[in-house]
């Protein structure tokens, strides 16, 4: 995988100017890039102080070796939405984590990733760039080298990354639209709950209501949720914390017959693709679950 630019302007003195310019790379991928001779002025290895002209092009290659053999690699069905020599785009199941750890140390989505990327012969480390919960289901972007992942993550903190969810919550919102901006910090004496806090991170959430309905004395509503920022359990927690949990959401709510888990659905994803630049989408359809629980409820 070979990254080119054309020199186009004098504001560039040396190949190193370019690298950290223009492509925007950071230390430690420059560092690898040095140490694997990656680098080219002209289709030629050159050295990061090398001077640059109008018109010389300047490249990187990406395609060294890397080691991962930290995660084991397990065969899995994967519903793959989208794949480049860049990046792949996933529809994750509810139930299954994104990364690898004690409870899950052979059977997240990283580890058939793993097994994917052994499948086509990619050395390249496993780099989920968003991540979701265990029981959320949805989009999750694999990067295929670091420097994708560098891309994707300066869009994010950017805020030029847009996720939007599907959620069904307990209750009937009151007000149609909205945005609730409440801090949101780890909660005390808890590794993994979160609370309102003020002196959390500042996290927004705006939101519509898609559909209110009924059923079996429970009232609901479909609300879509788009992410300004992306701090862990925000959606779950904000709506908890306006009194209108998630629908089976036993961290921050109540638990529920009518569906097993969290109903919280990363819907759709949009961004600017770090190689072509153009603007992309991705949507992944409305999970069984989802879709069986709408169609058994009236309004």
């Amino acid at each position: 995988m070979l990254i080119s630019y054309v020199v186009k302007n004098d504001k560039f003195e040396n190949i190193k100017d370019v690298l950290k310019g223009h492509f925007m790379i950071s230390d430690r991928l420059l560092l690898k890039l040095k140490n694997n001779n990656k680098i080219f002025l002209n289709k030629l290895p050159c050295n990061v102080k090398d001077k640059v002209n109008l018109n010389d092009t300047i490249s990187f290659s990406l395609d060294f070796v890397e080691d991962n053999s930290n995660i084991v690699a397990t065969k899995m069905n994967l519903d793959i939405i989208y794949e480049d020599e860049y990046y792949l785009v996933l529809n994750k199941p509810a139930g299954i984590a994104v990364h690898p750890s004690i409870l899950h140390y052979d059977n997240s989505l990283s580890n058939g990733v793993k097994y994917y990327f052994d499948s086509i012969n990619l050395k390249k480390k496993i780099r989920p760039v968003n991540r979701i919960d265990k029981d959320t289901s949805g989009l999750v972007v694999f990067a295929k080298n670091e420097y994708i992942q560098e891309c994707l993550s300066k869009q994010m903190n950017l805020k030029q990354f847009n996720k939007e969810y599907i959620a069904i919550v307990e209750g009937f919102v009151e007000e149609p639209k909205g945005t609730i901006d409440l801090p949101i910090a780890r909660k005390e004496n808890s590794i993994i709950e979160r609370c309102i806090s003020p002196n959390g991170d500042k996290s927004i959430t705006h939101y519509e209501i898609l559909r209110e309905g009924h059923i079996n004395d429970t009232n609901f509503s479909v609300v879509k949720c788009i992410l300004e920022t992306g701090r862990t359990h925000q959606i779950r927690v904000h709506f908890s914390s306006i009194g209108h949990p998630l629908l089976s959401d036993t961290l921050y709510g109540n638990s529920s017959s009518l569906i097993s888990r969290q109903a919280l659905h990363s819907f759709q994803m949009k961004f600017v693709h770090p190689i072509t630049n153009k603007n992309v989408k991705y949507i992944a359809k409305i999970p069984e679950d989802f879709y069986i629980f709408l169609n058994n409820t009236f309004l």
